[in-house]
């Protein structure tokens, strides 16, 4: 969102910044609240194309913190990036899978390019793999190149189109990575239904 508003008004994007040293990587705790969900809901507001209220943020965090990560500022523990995910049992497939889902990401735009959001999406992979998640979904908007980029090297796969998904009406794509090894036939077919045009 921000790169196509940035262009339609012919706004240069800002500078890139140079980190002074090693980030901090922590986990969400309910006692940091105060201190960062208003620069959490300020960060994420920047990019994604959904406006969400606090609760939206409230629902994830009380719920889910233990799988959400921030990325801090070495120096003064600024946030400059997040991720924000939920496992929960997810009872259309049969059986039951344990899904867990990638509901927010986002990176300050001076601090992109650094391997930040990489990190962040691997820390919320690994800690639902822990938690025995048999598949971690998302959706990311088509238009979206650099996010699409990330996740795919990280494995997930696209399983579908969403036509008009966001209330900006563009569309976007649901990602998938399968942690089973046994479903790993599964998702190359499904890669494979979404390359083969109807």
């Amino acid at each position: 969102m921000a790169a196509s508003d940035n262009a339609s008004n012919n706004i240069e994007p800002p500078p890139k910044a140079e980190l002074p040293g090693e980030l901090e990587y922590i986990q969400y705790q309910h006692s940091l609240e105060a201190q960062y969900l208003p620069a959490i809901r300020a960060l994420i507001s920047k990019d994604l194309s959904e406006p969400y209220s606090i609760y939206v943020y409230r629902y994830f965090l009380c719920q889910w913190g233990h799988l959400c990560f921030m990325a801090l500022h070495p120096t003064d523990s600024s946030l400059i990036g997040v991720v924000i995910n939920k496992l929960e049992m997810h009872a259309s497939h049969s059986p039951p899978t344990l899904r867990g889902y990638i509901a927010m990401l986002a990176v300050s735009t001076v601090y992109r390019g650094q391997g930040v959001a990489t990190a962040l999406v691997k820390m919320a992979i690994d800690a639902m793999a822990e938690r025995h998640a048999d598949e971690i979904v998302l959706e990311t908007e088509e238009t979206n190149v650099p996010a699409m980029r990330l996740y795919e090297r990280l494995g997930f796969l696209r399983s579908k189109k969403l036509h008009r998904y966001y209330l900006n009406g563009n569309s976007a794509y649901r990602l998938v990575l399968l942690l089973k090894p046994a479903e790993m036939e599964t998702a190359a077919d499904m890669a494979l239904d979404d390359a083969t045009p109807p």
